[in-house]
């Protein structure tokens, strides 16, 4: 007996539900909540103009919460007129402020920048050592706690609390069969994560304010790290594979541990941490994260360009100026288009190189082209909801079907605004 392939879908998240607000802007984090995307500054956070203007070129790719450096006292004072001048640009993004060392006497000297701040990273091995550490650490929480703040407690193991790594050597040392040195480190950061969150309860912040994240940089390390705190707490998770890398590495790496993590139902909120190659915005990690998402079948943030890579059949490279530019007319048009055409993200557009797969790819897009191959007649049939409706031809091919592509989304979800 022949039993149906079950169709393939993400599990869900059931981690407790955070809510990380600005203004009348609240972004859900967990509790069944779309995975969200964030990103982080480059800026010197105290150029309070300089770090608006990427702040908010960062919400308008598509993050939707933006961590900035919050290390001195100069970058504390100009918290409130980085969070004033977004919102004279009606930028209701929700900014987190990532501290370390010295964020509980910031956030105490500065009361301004505590609360124009809607979430705070706290770095459990960056808080202090012996008593001071949970002095510190709790005076951070009470602050949260008071102000209805939520919290990321961030461990990574590039700054791993020392003296916890140090005890549970030691208690491995003394196992009849110790664990091997990777697996310690391991437990050592989620260890630390989760001992600080029960710390944090018991100081008066809500499992409703509290995100927990373990970041590494090696895959499987990540992997190995999630799929265990996932099992051991509720809390909502961030994903990051910290310090990616650039390029391609960054990317391939990012795709892949969040991918595996995310199809097993664990993350809520996501970062790429991508070292900008010269001369690339700082967007594209964001880019990247949406499109992890969207690949993913999790979320929808802009209209899909379905390109074939090309062939021996296809020696001209009309196709692909023709993908690259439908694909950036796309991006470069959400902005408006979230607001006036609703659902409009969800689109898929094909534009195909040869006659091998370019009508049936043309079919099962919402709207496709069909560009002709070596030996092919010189025509270019359009197709719209799996129907050919034209042909086009001669050497305004590619404005003219930008033009039809702009034309379908007026007439199919103009109607939804």
């Amino acid at each position: 007996m022949t039993h149906p392939i079950p169709l393939p879908h993400p599990k869900q998240s059931n981690t407790h539900a955070v809510m990380v607000s600005w203004a009348n802007r609240h972004v859900q984090v967990g509790g069944g909540a779309p995975v969200r995307i964030q990103s982080m500054t480059n800026t010197d956070t105290a150029n309070a103009v300089e770090t608006a203007i990427q702040v908010k070129a960062l919400a308008l790719a598509g993050s939707e919460m933006v961590r900035i450096t919050v290390n001195n006292d100069e970058a504390a004072r100009a918290v409130p007129y980085i969070r004033e001048q977004l919102d004279r640009m009606g930028i209701d993004v929700p900014l987190v402020g990532d501290f370390h060392y010295n964020g509980h006497r910031l956030l105490t000297d500065f009361p301004d920048c505590a609360q124009a701040l809607s979430k705070y990273r706290i770095n459990p091995g960056n808080v202090g050592k012996g008593d001071k550490r949970d002095k510190q650490f709790l005076q951070m929480i009470e602050i949260a706690a008071r102000l209805n703040k939520a919290v990321r407690i961030g461990v990574n193991w590039g700054s791993l609390d020392q003296e916890l790594l140090a005890r549970l050597m030691d208690e491995n040392s003394a196992r009849p069969q110790p664990w091997d040195a990777r697996q310690v480190m391991y437990e050592a950061l989620i260890t630390s994560a989760l001992d600080s969150a029960a710390q944090a309860q018991e100081a008066g912040l809500g499992a409703d304010r509290i995100i927990l994240s373990c970041k590494v940089s090696g895959v499987q390390d990540l992997i190995a790290v999630y799929q265990s705190l996932s099992q051991r707490s509720r809390y909502a998770l961030h994903l990051g594979l910290t310090e990616a890398g650039m390029g391609t590495k960054g990317t391939v790496a990012s795709a892949v541990a969040l991918s595996i993590l995310l199809q097993q139902g664990i993350g809520d909120t996501i970062r790429v941490s991508l070292t900008p190659e010269p001369g690339e915005a700082r967007t594209q990690e964001v880019v990247v994260a949406a499109e992890i998402l969207q690949s993913l079948g999790l979320r929808s943030f802009v209209p899909s360009v379905t390109a074939c890579p090309g062939c021996g059949r296809t020696t001209s490279t009309t196709f692909q100026e023709l993908a690259k530019q439908i694909d950036d007319f796309l991006r470069q048009s959400m902005p408006v288009w979230r607001t006036q055409y609703p659902g409009v993200e969800s689109m898929k557009v094909a534009v195909m190189g040869c006659i091998v797969n370019g009508p049936g790819e043309s079919k099962h897009a919402d709207i496709g082209i069909s560009l002709p191959g070596t030996g092919e007649a010189p025509a270019a049939p359009v197709y719209i909801d799996g129907e050919k409706k034209l042909t086009l031809r001669g050497d305004a091919i590619a404005q003219e079907f930008q033009a039809v592509v702009e034309q379908y989304i007026q007439q199919r979800f103009a109607t939804a605004s």
